[in-house]
């Protein structure tokens, strides 16, 4: 909620005047999916591929935020509605800014998601779904959480303790099985398909 003790500013600059030498539309491109699914690996690939063909592009991974932006919130469902509208108030800024912007977030219920959208706007938000199964992510398991989870030792852990809601209708939808490079080769994809429409 915005403060009556503060003016929302405009430029005179918009978000195309600060493309820069992006020839690209600044998209968000927010990355869906249980703990191991597989979304910091792939926002991280599409970055190296974007940033080398010269597109301005930054990852906003979910980790990272909760150890600055987000450090004060925990993982009930009102920590998480707002670490996720926090996110996505970022996001905005970014592709306000002219960047690409890919965001990791497990963001498990579907009206939060909304949020984001809402928030990014329909126009620049696109929803990527990670379909990896829980027994794929407890297999992989890279950072020991679902054993934990299954112990009892972290509560509100998703796919576990807590629900997780799949989109209903992503803009893509990415199967266990593709790797980083394919799976970046058809997020690259979707963005040329975006912009070739927008001309």
């Amino acid at each position: 909620m915005s403060s009556p003790n503060t003016t929302l500013h405009k430029s005179l600059f918009d978000t195309r005047h600060r493309q820069g030498l992006n020839t690209v539309l600044p998209l968000t491109f927010w990355l869906t999916g249980l703990s191991g699914a597989g979304k910091s690996t792939l926002a991280y690939q599409l970055e190296e591929m974007l940033l080398q063909t010269n597109v301005s592009v930054f990852v906003l991974d979910g980790d990272n935020m909760r150890h600055g932006l987000c450090s004060d919130l925990g993982f009930n469902e009102a920590d998480r509605a707002e670490n996720i509208r926090r996110v996505a108030e970022v996001a905005k800024l970014m592709n306000s800014a002219g960047l690409v912007v890919v965001v990791a977030l497990i963001s498990p219920l579907r009206v939060h998601r909304a949020v984001a959208k809402a928030i990014i706007g329909m126009n620049r938000f696109r929803e990527i779904y990670l379909n990896t199964p829980v027994a794929v992510c407890e297999q992989r398991d890279p950072k020991g959480l679902y054993s934990q989870a299954r112990a009892g030792l972290i509560p509100d852990f998703t796919g576990i303790s807590a629900p997780y809601e799949a989109p209903l209708d992503p803009d893509l939808a990415i199967e266990t099985g593709s790797s980083p490079e394919q799976s970046a080769a058809l997020l690259m994809a979707l963005l040329n398909d975006v912009n070739a429409t927008s001309d």
